[in-house]
């Protein structure tokens, strides 16, 4: 029905029109207005509009066009929907995900999934009214504001070089934890990336160092430098050698107080590993840190004998640190909903994202809280031996 004509009925204006006697009918009588009979227009009594009703009339289009304007136009949202679930024991374009190379691997069975986010919107795209409307409605969806995701001024290509960065660094950190998890000797090499201009390290330590001891102790693991930093009170000087320009220069470094009341000499650093054997991590087309633990899991999975898994679809998310700490990541609505819609009765949540986790949980799936990678792969191994819903530690409200 269009806007300001009721069907069937004619125009207030139209002229009653009668039969011409020329054509050999015989000549009713004129019939009266607004009895539903149709009504004609003749050059002598033109058929006219109230003006009234045009005014509805246009004023209906230009409602309807504002609309549909609106509902196409970008605005400034991201949404996050559940992305696909990729098993971190399974091929990857034909390859192995998870490739293992001069060390003994085992054959395994079942899934350690990791799970992922889809997000429209940012540097290089846009959302639309009427997609934001729809994440509104939909439990597993978000709809954030653009700078809760993307700095200001970033842009595509410099978001997809980070998030590639971001990934790079989580395979490495996996590999490092599930190999130190199983006793593996894994050299690392921390550098300075930066120095806190307001530290009292700052006259002492540049960008580019690496640091070699702290108090004695070899940096050659995470662990050590915390050891050999702790052998310092906040505020004293720690005995220190770094690599400088391919030389190893001792350092009497002045120390502060970190936050946590621990000691700290307010650096910031990167560290890179040494394996005793290759593990490559082939995957495309993901970015960012969170698939860390159900990397290091798989890669444990392939360095001992017999299925993990006990051959169950297990999922999971969080990031990896290289002393075997799982952290919190984002999308953790859209990844439980993303394992669920893949198959999985079983998720592996971060404990610092319980409190996104409560209230949230598809159903069918069951959440196990996880801190550390020692406990992922205790709860990944209880489940493959048939743990029941409900017995293993779970989100619960704070």
């Amino acid at each position: 029905m269009n806007p300001g004509h009721d069907h069937d009925t004619p125009w207030p204006d139209a002229v009653p029109v009668t039969s011409s006697a020329a054509d050999g009918a015989d000549a009713p009588s004129a019939v009266p207005p607004g009895d539903g009979a149709p009504q004609h227009a003749t050059p002598e009594h033109p058929l006219t509009m109230n003006p009234r009703t045009g005014v509805l009339l246009l004023s209906g289009f230009v409602t309807v066009a504002l609309v549909a304007a609106a509902f196409l136009m970008p605005v400034h949202y991201a949404v996050q929907r559940p992305g696909p679930a990729l098993n971190t024991l399974g091929t990857e374009n034909g390859k192995d995900l998870i490739a293992i190379s001069g060390h003994e691997s085992y054959p395994t069975s079942g899934a350690l999934d990791l799970t992922t986010v889809s997000v429209f919107g940012g540097p290089g795209g846009h959302v639309e009214l009427y997609q934001v409307i729809e994440g509104w409605l939909d439990p597993s969806v978000a709809v954030v504001p653009e700078e809760r995701l993307f700095p200001k001024g970033v842009t595509e290509k410099q978001n997809e070089e980070e998030n590639q960065r971001e990934m790079t660094s989580s395979q490495e950190s996996a590999t490092a934890a599930a190999l130190t998890s199983l006793g593996i000797a894994v050299t690392t090499r921390v550098s300075i990336t930066e120095v806190d201009a307001k530290a009292p390290a700052a006259k002492t330590l540049k960008a580019g160092d690496v640091l070699v001891s702290i108090n004695g102790v070899p940096t050659d693991t995470l662990d050590a430098l915390r050891t050999g930093l702790d052998r310092t009170a906040p505020g004293k000087v720690a005995a220190m050698v770094v690599e400088r320009a391919g030389k190893q220069v001792p350092l009497d470094v002045t120390t502060r107080a970190g936050d946590d009341g621990k000691t700290q000499i307010g650096v910031f650093i990167d560290a890179t590993f040494k394996f005793p054997f290759d593990v490559k991590i082939q995957i495309e087309d993901i970015g960012g840190p969170s698939a860390g633990t159900m990397f290091a899991l798989g890669i444990i999975d392939k360095l001992t004998p017999g299925p993990l898994t006990g051959g169950k679809q297990i999922a999971g998310t969080g990031t990896m640190d290289p002393d075997g700490t799982v952290g919190p990541i984002g999308g953790i609505r859209q990844k439980l909903f993303g394992a669920r819609h893949a198959g999985a009765r079983w998720f592996l949540a971060p404990a610092d994202n319980c409190d996104e986790v409560v209230g949230h949980v598809p159903d069918g799936l069951n959440v196990v809280r996880v801190a550390t990678l020692d406990e992922a792969r205790a709860a990944v191994e209880k489940i493959g031996k048939g743990a029941a819903p409900g017995s293993l530690p779970t989100c619960t409200a704070s």
